[in-house]
């Protein structure tokens, strides 16, 4: 019995008639899915079970994570194509999961705040048991923030989304959460939770939701998790305290 896809599919209230119409197969094929935990569906079968369960195909299918990874290092779980083709439940394990460590190296992390209800919440209860919370924001004003933005070329600027992170940021003045600003990842968002982590290339004029999205779990020293960790690491050392120092001050270019 494959027991991850029975329960993902008991939390969803989708029975096999209801998943195989999803996935456009009959609902016998469903049921020897369910019977037999070793066999793997096609590609596009599992994506669309995994969109339409709310998980990811190697939850669902443990035996597919080997067909995702190559070469000598095998920490790569999944990968992709858009940051919004992730199952919307993976953040919210992600965090609520982590126990050390919760780092938000994104360059205005606003989204965090949009998609998940009481996130300043998760945040705050997080701290007080002890986890380490850090954010690293890019800086509304800055030039490498202007230059991204006219990249962009969207309303809601990279600045706007800055500032809507602080003003919740500085809802949680109160608690050990710390912030700086940066901009040195303005092309690369590097989001960790303990020894599983999420990084988005983004790519140029394409917003966050765009991007490609990797989720990473350490499995070895020096390896890919290593590597994106000490990015972090480098930003983090190089960041200012946006506590103790204001942020660039922001031109309005249409008056000047």
């Amino acid at each position: 019995m494959n027991s991850s896809l029975r329960d993902a599919m008991a939390r969803a209230n989708m029975t096999s008639s209801k998943l195989a119409r999803v996935c456009g197969v009959d609902p016998k094929t469903v049921d020897r899915w369910l019977a037999n935990p070793s066999r793997e569906p096609h590609a596009r079968h599992r994506s669309a079970a995994s969109r339409a369960l709310g998980e990811e195909e190697t939850v669902l299918w443990p035996s597919v994570q080997q067909l995702v990874k190559s070469g000598p290092d095998r920490e790569l779980v999944q990968m992709y194509p858009y940051r919004s083709a992730a199952p919307a439940s993976l953040w919210r394990q992600l965090i609520k999961g982590a126990t050390r460590e919760l780092t938000f190296a994104g360059y205005t992390n606003y989204f965090l705040w949009l998609e998940h209800a009481n996130f300043g919440g998760l945040l705050r209860q997080k701290a007080a048991a002890s986890v380490r919370v850090r954010f690293v924001l890019g800086e509304p004003g800055h030039p490498v923030t202007r230059q991204r933005e006219l990249e962009e070329d969207v309303p809601l600027s990279l600045s706007t989304r800055i500032e809507v992170t602080l003003s919740e940021l500085a809802k949680l003045r109160d608690t050990s959460i710390e912030a700086r600003y940066e901009t040195g990842h303005v092309s690369l968002s590097v989001f960790r939770f303990d020894d599983d982590m999420i990084v988005t290339p983004l790519l140029p004029g394409r917003i966050g939701h765009d991007a490609p999205m990797m989720h990473f779990r350490r499995a070895q020293d020096d390896g890919v998790f290593d590597r994106f960790a000490g990015h972090v690491e480098d930003l983090w050392a190089k960041g200012r305290d946006l506590w103790t120092v204001p942020a660039v001050e922001v031109v309005d270019h249409a008056k000047t």
